[in-house]
């Protein structure tokens, strides 16, 4: 057996758990919103942090990465356990197409798994839906949680997403509007400096269970 998981959040820069292979690339019908709660990692039940999820969109593609994990039964459910227990918030789990760059017809991978969250209050607990910018920036601002601050999390999605080649603009919007609500210079400077001119301390979404990832495999799975 074999399983693949995209992430589109802290998986991206902060997967947590071994693999085998990691694929740079992109889903479709999705876009990134910062419209679900977190009270465990970087919040709390009394002041939850914002973290994201996907929201479906004709039309619109979503940038990430691809986890392969093969190599047995147990790690397989060694994997499977971590990532969702780390990803308890979100209530659905759905298999996608993903593409790498240059092949927007054909999936590189026709079953990729990847967590979202149902768009219903009442459904859904953790799910806030969508809030004015200014809203979003300031609750990201201010909740912190065990993991480190929410404010963190944005900074570094931002980052991860620069570093892959794949900027999301509402998240460089959202992240400049946090800033701008600490008085934090940097807004509109060149984007590999965003991160380091928040002197804020970087911290991961979630800490690793001492696990680390094994080389990276060149050749896709068929």
């Amino acid at each position: 057996m074999v399983f693949w998981v995209f992430g589109y959040g802290s998986l991206v820069w902060n997967p947590g758990f071994e693999y085998d292979e990691k694929v740079i690339g992109f889903i479709k019908g999705y876009r990134r919103v910062f419209d679900l709660a977190c009270i465990d990692h970087r919040g709390t039940p009394e002041n939850p942090a914002r973290t994201c999820t996907l929201e479906r969109n004709e039309g619109a593609i979503c940038w990430g990465a691809a986890y392969c994990v093969r190599g047995g039964p147990k790690k397989e459910r060694l994997a499977m356990e971590y990532v969702e227990r780390r990803e308890c918030e979100y209530d659905k789990k759905t298999f996608v197409g993903f593409y790498k760059e240059g092949d927007t017809v054909q999936p590189a991978i026709t079953e990729v798994m990847v967590f979202t969250s149902t768009p219903d209050k009442e459904s859904n607990k953790y799910y806030l839906g969508p809030a004015p910018l200014e809203d979003m920036a300031s609750q990201i601002a201010t909740a912190s949680g065990p993991c480190g601050n929410n404010r963190d999390y944005i900074f570094l999605l931002e980052k991860a997403l620069f570093d892959i080649g794949h900027e999301d603009d509402y998240i460089i919007e959202l992240a400049n509007e946090v800033r701008k609500f600490l008085g934090i210079p940097g807004a509109g400077i060149p984007k590999e400096k965003l991160v380091a001119t928040s002197h804020i301390p970087l911290k991961s979404h979630i800490p690793a269970l001492q696990l680390h990832p094994l080389p990276k495999i060149i050749a896709m799975d068929s």
